[in-house]
């Protein structure tokens, strides 16, 4: 059996995630491609335990390493239970966010480093990763005013600005090194713009499978 495509989404808060990997999943079910659906962290009872412990702590503080381990030991359940069998049995996985938000929020936002993140990728991931990756970038400013529209701001969108434009400059340095896999979307662009670029960039992998 062909083993399985994985496609990951990313992106800043604000971005508009949660709207265009919709776009995403009602293209793949166009195409007929039999996929799952997930996020992280989350995935898995274990995952979405630590997601709600990282992104609603109250005032308990997490270190930064904690932080990161954390990740990662919701990632390994997320693969053991949910990204491997899926790719395994043939199944495409969709998946909103995955290591490259590691290396932006972790990375970039707190300061972990590269060599850090990297072996745990390496220990935690193997040889998986993503095969396509859809980057929605925006100017900070603009994100956080979009996402200032919406709900009580999690630990991540409480961060200062600084902290933001760090996150979208790690991103968008993991996408200059990787552009045959990161395909980036100007998220700033109207709806159906993004939408268009979207499903441009859909066609353009799919059709290449």
């Amino acid at each position: 059996m062909t083993r399985g495509k994985f496609i990951t989404i990313e992106g800043q808060d604000g971005a508009g995630k949660t709207t265009n990997i919709d776009v995403m999943k009602r293209y793949m079910q166009a195409a007929n491609i039999s996929f799952v659906q997930s996020r992280e962290p989350g995935g898995t009872p274990l995952g979405e335990s630590v997601r709600e412990l990282i992104l609603n702590s109250g005032d308990e503080r997490i270190g930064n390493k904690a932080e990161l381990l954390l990740m990662f030991a919701a990632r390994a359940q997320h693969i053991l239970e949910v990204i491997e069998p899926a790719l395994e049995r043939g199944d495409w996985v969709l998946c909103d966010r995955f290591t490259d938000a590691t290396y932006a929020y972790q990375g970039g936002g707190r300061g972990m480093t590269v060599s850090d993140i990297s072996e745990l990728e390496q220990y935690v991931q193997g040889d998986l990763r993503p095969d396509l990756t859809i980057l929605l970038d925006l100017p900070v400013e603009i994100g956080e005013s979009r996402a200032g529209q919406r709900s009580a701001p999690d630990r991540f969108e409480q961060q200062k600005l600084n902290f933001k434009q760090q996150v979208r400059d790690h991103y968008l340095a993991r996408a200059a090194a990787e552009p045959k896999r990161i395909k980036i979307i100007d998220a700033s662009q109207s709806i159906e713009a993004v939408k268009a670029s979207i499903n441009d960039a859909m066609k353009e992998y799919i059709g290449n499978v």
